[in-house]
């Protein structure tokens, strides 16, 4: 089990071309509400609406001949399976893609938009990977996770990469975590740039799976999450193998601060961003201190929010304000 930096260089490579290079900015609004220099790198503005794409392009094109003919089967609350499912369209590999009870109608329909068989079975993320890993085995599809795969963590890692570039003098990253791919990835590039840099990540309360994992505890998770996108009740083996010793701290975020940052990014950046990708400006809102003086970079990780949620979080945010 290794991703090095170079592989993820390699898949950079690979996939050049292919995947929007998405912008990183400086945000004088979120610097001033948060006491901190904060840059944003917005992944909400790939094609399919999150960073998935580097990761979902790179392991597809690492598949074999016989692989792409019998095509791939994977368990997606959304963002994963969008992905998966254009470049699977763009490459003519067949894509059937298992999504939980309660997915965003935004992320099914655009997951059926780019041509992917979509069955929707179980009550979480571990009730469809059950049901895909059956399809598996059944149909002969080639399973590729959303998270414990090299290849998915290598192009997920090209996020760090293009973040350094753009953003050279941040000296701390806030990366959201679910499974653990994107994070892990990340922080092998941003370290092996700037060994100095501090790598941080993000969890919802209600699934604490790497903060649980990291202390030798099984993991508590339970409950619907506005942070959807994050909420896996297990870590991938992959990742937290590879990223444990790289991330400084992770931190748990309520549901509160998750909305506060939907809303924020909308008011103050003028950006739709989903619950999970408003996890490092929950991070930060929740805990000024830590941040305070710093120079961070903010992985806005997607877009893709049910415009009825949107409303009602804004809702309740003005409520919050009164």
């Amino acid at each position: 089990m290794s991703v090095s930096f170079e592989d993820i260089q390699a898949a950079r490579v690979r996939i050049a071309g292919q995947v929007d290079h998405t912008p990183t900015r400086y945000s004088r609004k979120l610097s001033q509400l948060t006491g901190a220099d904060v840059w944003v790198k917005f992944d909400n503005l790939h094609f399919t609406g999150s960073f998935k794409e580097r990761g979902a392009l790179n392991r597809l094109l690492l598949l074999t001949p016989d692989e792409r003919k019998r095509g791939v089967v994977a368990a997606s609350a959304g963002n994963h399976a969008q992905a998966l499912a254009y470049h699977g369209g763009r490459l003519g590999v067949p894509v059937t893609i298992v999504m939980p009870e309660g997915t965003p109608f935004a992320k099914i329909n655009g997951t059926r938009s780019h041509g992917a068989t979509v069955v929707i079975h179980g009550l979480d993320f571990t009730g469809s990977t059950e049901e895909a890993k059956r399809l598996e085995a059944e149909k002969g599809y080639v399973f590729v996770s959303a998270f414990d795969d090299e290849g998915i963590v290598a192009g997920q890692g090209v996020c760090g990469i293009e973040f350094l570039e753009d953003a050279p003098e941040i000296d701390a990253l806030i990366v959201p975590i679910g499974g653990g791919g994107l994070i892990a990835g990340t922080a092998i590039a941003a370290k092996a740039i700037k060994p100095g840099i501090k790598v941080f990540g993000v969890e919802a309360a209600r699934y604490p799976s790497f903060t649980a994992k990291r202390a030798g505890l099984p993991p508590v998770c339970t409950g619907q999450t506005i942070a959807e996108g994050i909420a896996i009740k297990a870590v991938g083996d992959i990742p937290f193998g590879l990223a444990n010793d790289l991330i400084d701290e992770v931190f748990v975020c309520e549901e509160a601060d998750f909305e506060r940052g939907v809303s924020y990014m909308a008011t103050m950046e003028k950006t739709v961003c989903e619950g999970a990708g408003a996890g490092g400006l929950a991070a930060m809102l929740a805990n000024p201190e830590a941040f305070k003086g710093m120079k961070v970079g903010i992985e806005l990780t997607g877009g893709n929010i049910d415009a009825r949620m949107l409303a009602v979080v804004l809702n309740r945010e003005m409520v919050r304000e009164r």
